[in-house]
Order: structure tokens, then sequence, then C-alpha cells
């Protein structure tokens, strides 16, 4: 299915937000993950479920100042 991932169209093939993070490797920590504009707690992500066109914004946290 389609979605886009911070502005860019990607062909995807999970199918929750959980196999998502799998599928693009993000770490156990410091990710924050929204879709469309709905910020998905971390404990939620087994059962969020995607959607063709779901529009996804992950951000990493970074350190240093």
């Amino acid at each position: 299915m389609k979605v886009i991932i911070n502005s860019k169209e990607q062909e995807i093939s999970c199918k929750t937000v959980a196999d998502l993070a799998q599928e693009l490797g993000l770490p156990d920590s410091g990710v924050a993950l929204a879709v469309n504009s709905e910020m998905i707690p971390r404990d939620n992500w087994q059962g969020k479920q995607l959607n063709e066109n779901d529009d996804i914004l992950i951000i990493k946290a970074a350190s240093g100042g």
C-alpha cells in the first residue's frame, strides 16, 4: 500500500505502526510517530492499523545543542 512518510510517498507491506517501525529499523527509544497528525504512543503501535494514503511523521530525537 502507498503511504506518505515524512513527506515522501512510499510503498509498504506492513499493516501496523509496529510492523512499520520494524521494517524501517527504528530504534527502541527516542522516536515519536504520528499518523494523520495524531501522535501514537509507543504502547499503541501494535494495535494501530495503517491504511492506504496515511500521512506518517517520524521524529527521531537528537542530542546536542
